[in-house]
């Protein structure tokens, strides 16, 4: 190697792997391509490796994964595109580099909404508040235990929310997803006015916070808005 800061022109290489994915329009996963590509190489026995040496292999798949998404980065940078959403998709971890640009193009109509910015920071203080509770949610809302107006507004909310994009996520039309988000500004804003989520009752408690699990699987269906904020 020389002083060159790409002297065996990695970084090339794997930008050109990802634009041959991305451009190509080839639906194919990144991880597992490099995974079978690792396996194909010769000497390769997962036979004769011994458990330390698949992990370290696995180790090594991911860390060539964040070096191609790197790539990636500086390419969609280029075309103008904000890092935060880049990021917000990168959590999603999309199946295939076709898939995360449809995606990183929706964050970007999301992120004009006018509603955005309230719901990405709805979503970043749901996501601090279910990791300091730790297990505490309940593995399903019981709409018995629900109190509150708001808090059966909000599951209301979210469960039309979850219908209606079920459809729309599958066919990936992800700027339709995160638009019907919109509609959850109003009972969001609602909840955290009105109801104290830390109820002293237990089964209150975990109900509520399997509500806003719920709710942060819809705000994280296409990425992590929690970035935007």
């Amino acid at each position: 190697p020389t002083g060159n800061k790409d002297p065996f022109a990695l970084r090339r290489n794997a930008l050109g792997l990802a634009r041959t994915l991305l451009e190509g329009g080839f639906d194919l996963s990144l991880s597992d391509l490099l995974r079978q590509s690792r396996k194909l190489q010769p000497g390769y026995s997962e036979n004769s490796s011994t458990d330390e040496q698949l992990q370290l292999a696995a180790l090594r798949d991911l860390e060539l994964e964040d070096f191609v998404m790197d790539r990636l980065r500086g390419y969609f940078t280029d075309k103008d595109s904000n890092e935060q959403q880049f990021d917000a998709v990168l959590a999603a971890q999309p199946p295939s580099l076709p898939d995360f640009a449809k995606r990183l193009s929706a964050i970007a109509e999301f992120a004009k909404l006018p509603e955005a910015a309230a719901l990405a920071a709805a979503n970043k203080r749901i996501a601090n508040i279910l990791k300091k509770s730790g297990s505490e949610a309940a593995e399903t809302v019981s709409e018995n235990l629900l109190q509150e107006q708001a808090e059966k507004d909000l599951w209301q909310a979210v469960q039309t929310v979850a219908q209606s994009n079920s459809a729309k996520r599958a066919a990936r039309d992800y700027v339709a997803v995160l638009q019907a988000l919109a509609a959850l500004r109003a009972p969001v804003d609602a909840f955290f006015e009105g109801v104290m989520v830390n109820a002293e009752d237990t089964n209150v408690r975990g109900n509520r916070l399997a509500l806003l699990k719920n709710l942060a699987a819809q705000f994280n269906a296409v990425g992590d808005i929690s970035v935007l904020a």
